[in-house]
């Protein structure tokens, strides 16, 4: 069970020092998904992400052109929020350090486009095998779905993955998927009142190559 043969990446805030307004995000495509009905008045959006939203509208029968109208909305966001997006510290090295032993991979709500915009124009888009967005799942993150597609696509078992991401999202979406999370930058609470349990709690990027060789050796 120790051995790992590829590392699943989140983008933004992990990789990415990423400038999403993300708060907005949310308040737009609430907006707009409540106003044409599939989303109830008064939801407290900080039990929500814009794509459990967003997931909850399309349970109420979110059609194809306003399906595409809300992700305009959140594409507009990202577009502003990544235009001068930076590589996270020591986010470079650590991609050095794996890329020969480990297939690399991102899975992203972001549109595929984007990432691979923001990514290339970082320098790193090279270093990874996939970049899985949300055209690829069936449902985004804390959906698994991102995370079952890179074990389709590789047809490398989810326990020889392990995942690296900033949000309980990220955790979630992985932990659902059979792969263990490390938690980079997490906020423990925030974690704790979804469930979450990562098998390591990182500070630094590079404290990840310590944490591959202990979970190597178990």
């Amino acid at each position: 069970m120790g051995l790992i043969k590829g590392i699943i990446f989140d983008m933004d805030n992990t990789l990415l020092q990423s400038r999403i307004d993300f708060g907005a995000m949310k308040r737009d495509v609430y907006n707009y998904l409540q106003a044409q009905g599939f989303l109830e008045q008064g939801l407290q959006l900080t039990e929500y992400t814009t794509s459990m939203l967003i997931e909850q509208a399309k349970r109420q029968g979110l059609d194809a052109g306003r399906y595409t109208e809300t992700m305009r909305i959140t594409r507009q966001h990202e577009i502003v929020g990544m235009s001068d997006a930076t590589l996270e510290p020591e986010a470079e090295s650590l991609l050095s350090a794996l890329e020969e032993e480990y297939v690399l991979v991102v899975v992203t709500n972001n549109a595929e486009e984007a990432a691979t915009e923001a990514l290339t124009r970082t320098g790193i888009a090279s270093r990874f095998q996939l970049i899985v967005g949300r055209e690829s799942m069936t449902e985004m993150k804390p959906g698994p779905s991102g995370y079952q597609e890179v074990v389709k696509r590789t047809g490398i078992p989810a326990e020889h993955w392990l995942s690296i991401g900033d949000s309980w999202i990220d955790g979630r979406g992985s932990i659902d998927a059979g792969i263990r999370f490390v938690g980079y930058q997490t906020k423990d609470e925030e974690l704790a009142s979804r469930g979450v349990e990562p098998i390591a709690r990182l500070t630094r990027l590079s404290q990840l190559l310590d944490t591959i060789q202990i979970v190597e050796l178990q």
